[in-house]
This record gives structure tokens, C-alpha cells and sequence, in this order.
């Protein structure tokens, strides 16, 4: 099933990706950042690890994980996530409008699946979940963002 998605995708719509962004806590200059940038997501597998590569002008990540298993990330958006014993600590830097740094941490663990056809990368830090749904419809790659009732969605095509 993962097999689908093995490939190179370029983003071609997004919608309400401003308000997910934000009601992740996402600051305004990053969020102005990634309105604008349209990146190339390249998914692959290396033996039994799923590789998630985003690439843009802005800022180049890359994921490795098992299916399944909790994993170390650091997000497009700057989170950076570390293993500290069995919890992964997570600090987001984001700028306000008067140039001041908000230093929020909160304890995040991430995982990988496949749920039926669906490809699931999902986010738990605090209590709180957030889901990136990636799914193939008509050749193109869909993926919903969710968190806290508001969702966005990204559209990508073969790069």
C-alpha cells in the first residue's frame, strides 16, 4: 500500500493551511513562510523505514522511521524533537510582530501507519493529537492536516 506514495510530489494547492498553522501555535513570520513556499515532498523506503524528505526554498527535513514505532523529528516549521529517555522534547521558537522569541516546550511522540490506504503521520504532545492524512485520489496526492477542529489541505502533484 505504501508503494503509492513512493515518489516525488510538488504542492499545488493548499487551503486553510494559515489557520492549522496557527492553532498549532505556529508564529506569524513562519507562517508567512509557509503560505508561500511549495515544497516537493519525496517519499520512499529504505528497508523497513518509510523516508519522508520535504524540500524547498525555506528549509530541507527529512523523516526515517519504522511503521508504527516513535521516532525523532524536526518540522518544517522548526520544531525540533529529541529523545530524552523514553519522551521526545519538543521546543518551538516563533517570532512575533515586535520581534520578541516565544520558547514554548511540551513533550511530543510521533509515529508513522498505514490505515487502510491512507498513509497517517501522527503528532501527541500534551494531551493534544495532530494527524497529517495522506491519501491518493485521481493520480494526486491529498493530504488533511487536523488539529483541534481546524483542518487544512495540501494537494501535490508527481513531481
Amino acid at each position: 500500500m505504501l508503494d503509492a506514495f513512493c515518489a516525488s510530489w510538488k504542492l499545488v494547492d493548499s487551503q486553510n493551511f494559515d489557520e492549522y498553522m496557527k492553532s498549532l501555535g505556529v508564529g506569524f513570520a513562519t507562517r508567512q513562510v509557509g503560505i508561500v513556499t511549495k515544497p516537493t515532498v519525496v517519499i520512499s523506503q529504505d528497508g523497513d523505514k518509510v523516508v519522508v524528505k520535504t524540500l524547498s526554498a525555506f528549509r530541507n527535513t527529512e523523516i526515517s522511521a519504522k511503521l508504527g514505532e516513535e521516532f525523532d523529528e524536526t518540522t518544517p516549521d522548526d520544531r525540533h524533537v529529541k529523545v530524552s529517555g523514553v519522551k521526545y522534547w519538543v521546543m518551538i521558537f516563533t517570532v512575533s510582530v515586535c520581534a520578541c522569541f516565544k520558547i514554548t516546550c511540551f513533550c511530543l511522540q510521533s509515529t508513522f501507519s498505514m490505515e487502510g490506504d491512507k498513509f497517517v503521520h501522527t503528532q501527541k504532545w500534551d494531551g493534544k493529537e495532530t494527524k497529517l492524512v495522506r491519501e491518493i485520489k485521481d493520480g494526486k496526492m491529498v493530504m488533511s492536516l487536523n488539529f483541534e477542529g481546524v483542518q487544512a489541505v495540501r494537494t501535490y502533484e508527481k513531481a
